[in-house]
């Protein structure tokens, strides 16, 4: 199967080698063409633009870093919108950077995209008044409606996992929209992942990724409490992560996070500014669905602390940091 990929970041560049390990010819773009040459080395051709992408391309991915970025690839000039048409399939697996998702959040305000003047018309979309996390839902289901119209097919498809588990096939894909698109590339979702689910609706793929990012922080603020709890009570903290591994609350996060937590150490897998930001995304669902979640409310809160100390670009497990500060300030 021949396929395109947009975007050759952490997530994207592990994403498009694993395509080339397992047999597909994967044509490669990114916005600085130079990235690509470490592909074209395994395997892959270049697309100059996403237009010769698409046009070269039945299925072509995208994992891009905003939505900034995911807008222009689509819109621009020499974007997919050129060359989509009917029988061409577009997944979206991009995620939302916390600093844009800052910009365009926060207040209450009106925001205008404009979109790429064809010769034709001058779209103007207007998001008004909108919480951040809506405006991850509206993204999605703009690209569908914009894709749709041209005759090709859209799938938004998150992922779940970071840099390790993209290197290693085992993110979680989580896809919504066109299912029969999602039946035909299911076998290149088998490469990138240890599974996929469908989802249903375009814009539920993004839900589904915002309440599992909002469990998994709440279990690693957990983690951090009670590794310091542990530690000021006598106890081992590598006692405590065997003990835990051996019970019923065994997990895979614990166990790989947990002893460079005692070390202090925070290579970044998934930096702690955009749990922080999915934190807060969650948060906003929930006050959208009268929700109450006390829980994630107050490990929003630990994680806006270790924002607030310059761990924002660390690993998200280095809101160990904030919750050894609040039990012992003195010695911050």
């Amino acid at each position: 199967m021949e396929v395109g990929f947009l975007g050759l970041g952490i997530m994207g560049k592990a994403m498009a080698v694993n395509l080339l390990r397992h047999g597909y010819s994967v044509t490669v773009w990114n916005r600085t063409l130079s990235k690509c040459e470490e592909l074209v080395a395994k395997g892959a051709s270049i697309g100059k633009t996403p237009a010769l992408v698409v046009n070269k391309c039945k299925y072509t991915f995208a994992m891009l870093s905003d939505p900034i970025a995911a807008l222009s690839v689509v819109f621009d000039k020499d974007g997919v919108l050129e060359q989509i048409s009917t029988g061409k399939g577009y997944i979206d697996m991009s995620t939302v950077d916390a600093d844009t998702s800052s910009k365009i959040s926060e207040v209450e305000q009106e925001i205008l995209v404009l979109i790429f003047d064809y010769g034709i018309l001058l779209l103007k979309i207007r998001f008004l008044h909108l919480k951040c996390y809506s405006i991850n839902l509206k993204f999605a289901c703009f690209l569908s409606q914009a894709i749709t119209e041209k005759g090709g097919c859209f799938l938004e498809a998150p992922v779940s996992g970071s840099k390790k588990p993209a290197e290693d096939g085992q993110l979680i894909i989580l896809a919504a929209g066109e299912k029969a698109l999602y039946d035909e590339v299911v076998p290149a979702f088998d490469v990138l992942g240890k599974r996929s689910f469908f989802l249903g609706d375009v814009g539920n793929g993004a839900k589904m990724k915002l309440v599992v990012n909002m469990i998994m922080g709440s279990m690693m603020n957990a983690l951090s409490e009670g590794l310091s709890l542990a530690n000021s009570s006598g106890l081992s903290q590598q006692t405590l992560l065997d003990v835990l591994e051996l019970g019923a609350i065994a997990n895979p996060m614990f166990k790989l996070k947990g002893p460079a937590m005692i070390q202090s150490s925070y290579p970044p897998a998934f930096p702690l500014k955009h749990q922080q930001k999915d934190m807060r995304l969650a948060l906003a669902l929930g006050d959208e669905n009268a929700v109450s979640m006390p829980v994630a409310a107050a490990a929003n809160e630990v994680f806006k602390k270790a924002i607030s100390m310059g761990l924002g670009d660390q690993d998200f497990s280095a809101v160990h940091e904030a919750v050894k500060t609040a039990q012992d300030p003195d010695n911050a």
